[in-house]
């Protein structure tokens, strides 16, 4: 993670304000809907918790359905075999209280934080895409690696693999830190994470292969959105444009402590 010089003061402007981290300056997100649209794929980062941050992201799926893209919602949040779910919901087939169920089953974190996407997008008719993997894969691969997956399981990631670098690694351990020791095995850990990085970014480029001219926007965890994340996993398997959104985390993720090669970037003041 580099360390920027120097910071300007917030641009005015319609939209959040977004810091451009490869120009050193703060823009509206209105004034880089033009350049957005020629993305495939927009990765939107969060903190699973805050509320704010799923605000933003509904501004940027908003602000490019308004622009005319073909917009879908790519979710960490649900598994791809949740996915007749997602299609009921959409379709109104499906009531709010039982989804919200089948929401929790998928997730776990507070509905009412990510209702508002979800909500905008059934009215909007915007397709949503499960891209996770089932939960107790990835909850053994942390406790015993990729290689203590059953054949049953392993059928279930469909291509999904688990090749560990150096550099995946030190990515990992830049980004959560004492959070990837713990009681585990931190090379495990890394193969849980991979997992998932793989998961999203296959299961995004299987969407984009049948829906050529649709525009993807990731929901995911800050840890998973930044480029050495599922943005390196699209990239080794797609020329794709990749366009990465991180939310600004004081004293985490902000203009001094990120730079372009971690995001694009970044949503700020968001509360």
């Amino acid at each position: 993670m580099a360390l920027l010089t120097a910071v300007a003061g917030p641009a005015a402007g319609g939209g959040p304000p977004v810091y451009d981290l490869a120009a050193a300056r703060y823009t509206p997100l209105a004034d880089l809907i033009p350049e957005l649209l020629k993305s495939r794929i927009v990765i939107v980062g969060e903190q699973h918790t805050d509320t704010g941050h799923h605000r933003a992201q509904l501004q940027v799926i908003q602000a490019l359905h308004e622009a005319g893209a073909k917009v879908a919602v790519g979710l960490e949040m649900f598994r791809k075999n949740s996915q007749e779910a997602l299609d009921r919901w959409l379709s109104g087939d499906i009531q709010p209280a039982e989804f919200e169920k089948i929401f929790q089953d998928n997730w776990g974190y507070p509905w009412p934080a990510y209702q508002p996407i979800f909500e905008y997008a059934r009215s909007a008719k915007i397709p949503m895409i499960g891209l996770n993997v089932p939960r107790d894969i990835t909850r053994q691969v942390a406790r015993g690696g990729f290689q203590s997956l059953s054949e049953d399981q392993r059928g279930q990631l469909a291509d999904v693999t688990c090749r560990i670098d150096e550099e995946y690694m030190r990515y990992i351990r830049s980004v959560y830190g004492a959070h990837a020791h713990g009681n585990m095995n931190f090379s495990f850990f890394c193969e849980a994470q991979m997992v998932w990085d793989n998961a999203l970014a296959i299961h995004t480029l299987e969407f984009l292969a049948s829906r050529p001219d649709a525009t993807v926007v990731i929901l995911t965890g800050v840890g998973h959105a930044q480029k050495g994340a599922v943005p390196r996993q699209i990239r080794l398997r797609s020329p794709l444009p990749v366009t990465v959104f991180l939310p600004e985390i004081p004293g985490s993720i902000e203009p001094r402590t990120v730079d372009h090669r971690d995001a694009d970037f970044l949503l700020m003041g968001i509360k």
